[in-house]
């Protein structure tokens, strides 16, 4: 089976029959004639899951449209069968950049009991968002991060940037504060898998965030996180990240003694992928999440326009090719940002308001419900790579390329024209071999049945 995206034609499914379609047909042709080679008998990762983040922005857009318009939306996110399947989650702990306005879910100066620890808020919008989801994917896992603490645990005091306090105190506070989010969500039952301190510790931005050195997280998860969630009797992972920048030294945190007992995986973004190399040699068996993936359009790229995400085939490439980035350097699970926002898609940057792209655009004013060309880029992967499957190696001279083989045995091999002309490849996998025929600027996924 070949299915391919084009601009005109999403996701068009066409049977492996070279008589009957114009996508694909059989070959003959020698391995040593082949544009790409694919071998499972090398095999990598496991892949274990593909999701999104919950924002309350993405909730506010959806509420405009019928319930019926909303459920169709909802199914082509979450449903195994027909959308994107996306089965793990990522729920902010507090504002994020795509939250309505800046909030914490502790504004009481030194609470470090937390007495006043509340998610009240949460109630208004993610909550009902994450349970609109669970209503299409009972089983959807979940896990969060903050972008700020409570804004007394920092320095200055404030909700944009600032510093994370080096205090026994403090982390003893901070490490609550997240263990009272795991168990306040459990009590709504929503349970949240794991568990990431920081968004970007090194990213201080216009918008909420904190700054972390790798020794902050040594301490914070070494000696109150860890212990604290094990006390309480808290099953949610805790993963050291999430980490953006490969100047922010992710395998020191890791190396330092009495810290791994503690971590069970690493979630990396953007640069970070610089770290995967060194973590994979180091602890081979640690999982590594991309944790996010870029946003469109962001503003110190030239030719930037504060006007349009971004959501267009280029950037769903650009999407493309970072999916098979994090995968090739030993990602098991993959991340889109937001999942749904609406036409401008501004975040609450106090500067300059960043718009940036989705996978689902909601326009307000017709009240429609629009699939970018990332969302399509994206089904290839998440709705045809099975849970379970592994990354399978793949050469060969054409590069836009990669392979995983499912739990099944059935073969995928996702593929990418950027170029504005048509495309005939042949892929070889072992003693088989296909010609595939792809639409000029398409993504397209050969899946080849267990031999």
């Amino acid at each position: 089976m070949l299915i391919v995206t084009t601009s005109e034609a999403p996701f068009v499914r066409t049977a492996l029959a070279p008589s009957a379609s114009s996508n694909s047909s059989s070959s003959s042709a020698p391995t040593a004639s082949a544009n790409i080679t694919v071998d499972t008998s090398q095999r990598r990762q496991l892949i274990t899951s593909f999701g999104g983040a919950f924002n309350e922005q993405g909730w506010d857009a959806l509420s405009v449209l019928t319930p019926a318009d909303r459920d169709r939306a909802l199914r082509a996110l979450f449903d195994r069968e027909t959308g994107l399947g996306f089965d793990y989650c990522r729920v902010p702990i507090g504002a994020s950049d795509y939250a309505m306005s800046r909030y914490t879910l502790n504004e009481s100066p030194a609470d470090y009991e937390m007495k006043h620890f509340s998610i009240e808020r949460d109630q208004e919008r993610l909550i009902p968002y994450v349970r609109a989801a669970q209503h299409v994917r009972p089983d959807l896992k979940l896990w969060a991060s903050a972008w700020t603490p409570p804004t007394w645990m920092k320095t200055p005091a404030a909700f944009d940037g600032g510093a994370f306090k080096d205090d026994p105190a403090n982390y003893a506070a901070y490490a609550l504060y997240l263990a009272r989010f795991v168990e306040s969500y459990r009590e709504q039952a929503i349970p949240i898998h794991m568990v990431v301190p920081q968004n970007e510790p090194q990213e201080l931005t216009h918008y909420p965030s904190c700054d972390w050195t790798p020794a902050q997280y040594v301490t914070f998860l070494r000696d109150y996180a860890g212990p604290l969630f094990k006390k309480r009797g808290l099953e949610t992972e805790l993963y050291l990240g999430t980490i953006n920048r490969d100047q922010w030294d992710a395998p020191s945190v890791l190396a330092a003694p009495g810290v791994t007992p503690y971590v069970a995986g690493v979630a990396l973004q953007w640069t970070g992928i610089a770290h995967a190399a060194a973590i994979r040699a180091s602890w081979p068996e640690l999982p590594i999440m991309q944790s996010e993936t870029e946003c469109g359009n962001n503003h110190w790229q030239p030719g930037f326009d504060p006007e349009h995400a971004g959501n267009d085939f280029a950037y769903a490439a650009h999407t493309w090719h970072k999916l098979r980035a994090f995968f090739d350097a030993g990602a098991g699970s993959y991340m889109l940002w937001n999942m749904v926002l609406d036409e401008h898609g501004k975040n609450i940057d106090a500067l300059r308001p960043w718009p940036q792209n989705s996978a689902i655009v909601v326009d307000r004013a017709q009240k429609r419900v629009l699939y970018t060309p990332m969302f399509w880029a994206t089904k290839h992967f998440s709705q045809l790579i099975a849970r379970g499957a592994r990354r399978v190696l793949s050469s060969g001279s054409y590069e836009n390329q990669i392979a995983f083989q499912n739990p099944d045995g059935s073969v995928v091999v996702e593929l990418l024209n950027e170029s504005v002309a048509p495309l005939s490849l042949t892929i070889a996998v072992g003693a088989r071999s296909q010609q595939v025929n792809l639409p000029p600027q398409s993504f397209a996924t050969l899946l080849l049945a267990p031999s």
